[in-house]
């Protein structure tokens, strides 16, 4: 009950833009304190942490070579491109997709990654196809897909008609 009479006082003691002026202090108080102080101490986190990995460059550059060994040697398989096509059509026959005729280009490169680019038409039903894919994705280490169109010809038809852009990434021998 004091604390009504206090405000209603201050409030014809300060007018309205008085009023106005105090709740703008006030949120600028609250918004100093439970924002800006907040990302101050994380800005000095992340400049110590800067600084630490700025004064360390030969280790950066040493994670990243091992990083990309790594990558190297997880794409270095002894099955050749052949395998992993005839890997492809027999997760396509086991899922019950329809695999039409497909287009193969090699990409080249000046690396020692080499790609291996496959469009390949399906015909099969939705189900169908994401099986195809999840087990082609899983048992292909070295396979990536970049690109699926879908299309039905017709509402009442079941089967979809795909076509996929894949990619198997391999190491130059």
């Amino acid at each position: 009950m004091r604390f009504a009479k206090y405000a209603y006082r201050l409030r014809d003691e300060l007018g309205a833009t008085g009023v106005a002026a105090f709740a703008l202090f006030v949120a600028g108080a609250l918004f100093m304190s439970l924002v800006l102080q907040p990302l101050k101490e994380k800005h000095r986190a992340l400049a110590a942490r800067a600084e630490l990995v700025g004064n360390a460059p030969a280790t950066a550059s040493g994670a990243a070579a091992d990083k990309l060994a790594t990558v190297y040697e997880y794409l270095a398989k002894p099955e050749s491109t052949t395998d992993w096509l005839a890997k492809l059509y027999a997760i396509g026959r086991a899922t019950g997709v329809e695999l039409q005729s497909a287009s193969y280009k090699t990409q080249s490169s000046s690396g020692r990654l080499e790609r291996y680019e496959i469009t390949l038409p399906l015909v099969g039903n939705y189900t169908m196809m994401r099986e195809f894919l999840k087990r082609a994705l899983a048992e292909i280490p070295v396979l990536s897909l970049d690109q699926i169109t879908l299309k039905r010809e017709s509402r009442g038809d079941g089967g979809v008609h795909a076509e996929l852009r894949m990619t198997l990434h391999m190491v130059k021998s």
